[in-house]
């Protein structure tokens, strides 16, 4: 276990994994308990929770599961409040919820706008709200949102309020960062493109004939031919919260393999 983040308390929403394997806030949680973090791993399914805080405390880390709704300003309030509780002021907070409606807003009912306004953004201005006051009492903190490429990008899919709602988060985090900047408190996006993830496998297969055949697009729509996974997203949220970072504020960071940069090539 390295020390990159010893003797601080990190906050993880969306810390459990949508299925079998390695979501992106599952491995940010464990990875920050190997850099020495006591980890409050929160996600809405509390057996999710369960496995990730399993993981960090049969490494020898510190961790809890909290179950929470994110789109409940007083769930997300318990569970800070139960994570100051069990580990002192948080001083890293991570988001990495986040749901795709396929619609355009023509089919889009207005049901499923408002849960991706209230999930996708609404998470991110509640466990600001909650976290942001002990962040201030306690000097200063670190702030990492999962963003997606959709935010800056047309991805191919047809999903209107993810797009929307991503690129919401995009300028709250540089609204945060910038407002907070004089009191201690940085500011980042992480912006994954292609990710393998067990996600895609429940939101994003239904767009293809088969799971193969996704996979095979996504991987075929990379430069380097290959989609990334969830450490790739991990690494680079525990660099953004790391003292390494320390003059790094207010950036969205693409972790895309270059997808970003491209623009599709005709067949």
């Amino acid at each position: 276990m390295a020390d990159r983040l010893k003797n601080k308390t990190a906050i993880v929403f969306g810390a459990g994994s949508a299925g079998p394997g390695w979501g992106n806030g599952k491995a940010a949680a464990v990875l920050y308990a190997r850099e020495g973090a006591a980890v409050a791993c929160v996600d809405l399914d509390v057996a999710a929770a369960e496995e990730t805080a399993g993981i960090i405390t049969n490494e020898g880390g510190r961790a809890i599961a909290i179950a929470a709704d994110v789109t409940k300003l007083a769930s997300i309030e318990d569970a800070v409040a139960q994570a100051r509780d069990a580990f002192g002021a948080i001083t890293v907070l991570h988001n990495n919820v986040g749901v795709t409606h396929m619609a355009g807003p023509v089919e889009l009912d207005e049901v499923r706008f408002q849960q991706s306004v209230d999930l996708n953004l609404g998470s991110v201005y509640r466990t600001a709200k909650a976290v942001i006051p002990q962040m201030l009492e306690a000097g200063g903190g670190a702030i990492v949102n999962i963003s997606s490429l959709a935010a800056m990008r047309w991805t191919g899919y047809p999903y209107f309020a993810y797009y929307a709602t991503k690129a919401a988060v995009n300028q709250a985090t540089v609204a945060i960062a910038i407002q907070y900047a004089g009191q201690g408190i940085r500011a980042n996006c992480v912006v994954p493109g292609l990710i393998d993830t067990p996600l895609i496998y429940k939101q994003i297969s239904s767009q293809y004939a088969s799971a193969e055949e996704m996979v095979s697009a996504r991987n075929a729509a990379l430069p380097g031919g290959k989609m990334g996974d969830a450490w790739d997203i991990a690494h680079a949220a525990l660099f953004l919260v790391s003292d390494e970072a320390k003059f790094i504020n207010g950036v969205c960071l693409p972790v895309d393999g270059g997808q970003s940069c491209t623009v599709p090539v005709p067949h």
